[in-house]
């Protein structure tokens, strides 16, 4: 139960690799897959959307805010934003641009929040506010509904701001909120998203994020930016292939939901331990127990997972697409037996 990034390659993810690997191929996306998987990102959000492969899901939120930057310009996003926290610095350090932290309780951003900065905008002595960036699922795993982001979109684009919306576990945002490329793009393209960093890596690929620009007015130079930043993968197919596996037959959709139906089993199957806190369902698939540190160190020590807020006792369960009901059954007795300690 540590992370969805500790899970291995789904079977069929790793024959497309495979197939690939089974013939030479020009490089940096001149092959047979990766005008494929862009097309599959078409048919995805039923728009012309403009698609480009990177390594992880670091790059692709660098490469996203550097087609929406200017000079002087500033990012505004939660304070537990992946972006703010876990990324080493990386979009100030590549991006020369100032992230706008604003302190939410549930990991998500308001239109007041976008208000609250916008009379930074039109000072010169103030980066300005630009971009607005959520993360969807968020990283204290909660969602925004459709109308959520578009209110926010609507605020950010009536202050003259673009949205950025980083996707590390979108399909199992997606999930939750109905379990369709419908129900995808109510949040994402119809919601008034500019740009999206959609996420593959933690639903089942083994390596490779996408961006996706639905303004595409954005992307004019981002094949240049995309080299700049260190992001242009030689051999692209070995990405592409595995979104032209992912996108198809629903597999994206399949794989998210059985990473977000076990952690409603593990809720299940652990929350008449009152002392874990767990008060309501997970709404994606991580739920954040409260675990009295020596038992909580009992418990690593048999099967690690990762802290969340030491300072209260708070820790961070993860399911993902290949847990099954006998991982949630083992794991659960073991909190059990570590809680009568």
């Amino acid at each position: 139960m540590a992370s969805d990034n500790a899970a291995g390659v789904h079977p069929a993810i790793l024959e497309a690799v495979a197939r690939a690997n089974s013939f030479h191929a020009l490089g940096y996306g001149h092959d047979q897959h990766t005008p494929l998987a862009k097309k599959l990102f078409n048919q995805l959000f039923d728009a012309e959307v403009t698609t480009e492969f990177v390594f992880g899901g670091t790059g692709a939120n660098v490469l996203a805010l550097a087609c929406m930057l200017k000079p002087a310009q500033a990012v505004v996003c939660t304070s537990t934003a992946h972006i703010a926290v876990d990324e080493a610095g990386a979009p100030e350090r590549f991006l020369g641009a100032k992230l706008i932290d604003v302190p939410t309780v549930d990991g998500k951003l308001r239109p007041s929040d976008i208000r609250g900065v916008a009379h930074l905008r039109g000072s010169i002595h103030h980066a300005e506010p630009a971009v607005v960036s959520i993360t969807q699922a968020t990283e204290m795993g909660t969602i925004y509904t459709a109308e959520e982001v578009r209110a926010i979109c609507e605020t950010a684009h009536e202050l003259d701001m673009l949205v950025h919306m980083d996707g590390a576990r979108i399909v199992n945002a997606a999930v939750a909120l109905g379990a369709s490329a419908k129900a995808l793009r109510s949040f994402t393209i119809d919601a008034g998203i500019d740009v999206l960093s959609f996420g593959g890596v933690k639903a089942g690929l083994m390596f490779g994020e996408a961006v996706v620009f639905f303004n595409t007015s954005l992307a004019s130079r981002v094949e240049y930016i995309r080299k700049q930043v260190g992001q242009l993968n030689s051999k692209m197919r070995f990405v592409s292939a595995q979104y032209v596996e992912f996108l198809q037959n629903d597999l994206l959709f399949k794989l998210a939901a059985n990473a977000n139906s076990m952690a409603l089993a593990l809720y299940e199957k652990t929350r008449h331990h009152q002392s874990l806190g767990l008060a309501t369902p997970p709404v994606v698939n991580s739920l954040f127990p409260t675990i009295e540190s020596s038992v909580a160190t009992a418990l690593r020590d048999w099967t690690f997972f990762w802290d969340w807020d030491i300072a209260n006792n708070q820790y961070r369960w993860m399911t993902a697409w290949d847990t099954t009901l006998e991982d949630v059954d083992l794991f659960a007795e073991g909190v059990s037996q570590a809680l009568k300690i």
